[in-house]
């Protein structure tokens, strides 16, 4: 089984993109993240015909907007982090009925916060603290659990093309990376470095300055997976590939194998 994350910057501009990656990639589960359309401007028959009939979909106008599209059936849909206020489309969920048993998938666009000491840092802040108690509750419910997307925070200086020069800018600062490390004490792990990987490794990269074609990038798209799923997972890896192509996405695809 194969599950994949998109941050694909608008689904309108990029939905050739998308058909055409799932053509030469047929991922079981494909997460989207920054849709920027609404629910009824979603191309539900074009990716049902694409074979991916099961598809959670939440939309936002302009900005933010989230998916998974499935080949398997889904059920339990919840959108946006339960007890946490909040008029941003920024998270799905869903159970996956999988070969290998349910799965639970919960699909993030996180905040990106600006700058620190902004009041959008203060709300990336908060929104981190929400989902933490909320990935907790589900992992209760649901031990077998994938939590992916656009999580807007490079974990590591490894994770960075500049950790010294960038360091406690936005992305890198120590309060976002200790978010991160929270949602691994819960009992995640990041399933990228499960595996070798080469160095200097990103998932996005800056459409200005060059920045793709001198690999200046971050690792911000990121596949946790719970415990239970751990000895199940056989791979993770980027595709950059998309990146190169005509007005790309400024991410690339990441893809787990279980």
């Amino acid at each position: 089984m194969k599950i994949a994350t998109w941050n694909v910057n608008s689904l309108a501009q990029r939905l050739q993109h998308v058909l055409d990656w799932l053509e030469a990639n047929p991922v079981d589960v494909l997460c989207l993240q920054e849709l920027k359309l609404t629910d009824d401007k979603f191309p539900l028959l074009e990716l049902q015909a694409a074979g991916y009939s099961h598809c959670a979909v939440f939309g936002q106008k302009t900005y933010n907007g989230v998916a998974i599209l499935s080949r398997l059936p889904v059920n339990d849909v919840a959108k946006n982090i339960a007890g946490f206020e909040d008029e941003q489309s920024r998270v799905v969920a869903a159970t996956v009925d999988s070969p290998l048993g349910e799965l639970r998938v919960v699909n993030g666009y996180f905040v990106n916060g600006q700058a620190p000491g902004t009041d959008k840092f203060a709300y990336k802040m908060q929104w981190l603290g929400g989902l933490n108690a909320y990935v907790c509750e589900e992992l209760k419910k649901h031990p077998r659990l994938v939590l992916l997307g656009d999580f807007n925070i490079a974990p590591e200086d490894r994770d960075s093309h500049d950790p010294e020069g960038l360091r406690d800018t936005i992305h890198h600062t120590r309060e976002e990376r200790e978010h991160f490390q929270k949602l691994l004490g819960l009992g995640l792990c990041d399933s990228f470095r499960l595996f070798e990987q080469p160095e200097k490794s990103y998932s996005w990269w800056d459409y200005r300055m060059l920045g793709y074609q001198k690999n200046r990038g971050l690792r911000i798209d990121h596949i946790l997976v719970s415990e239970a799923l751990r000895p199940e997972v056989k791979g993770c890896a980027i595709d950059r590939a998309p990146r190169k192509w005509k007005q790309p996405s400024d991410h690339a695809p990441v893809t787990l194998s279980l």
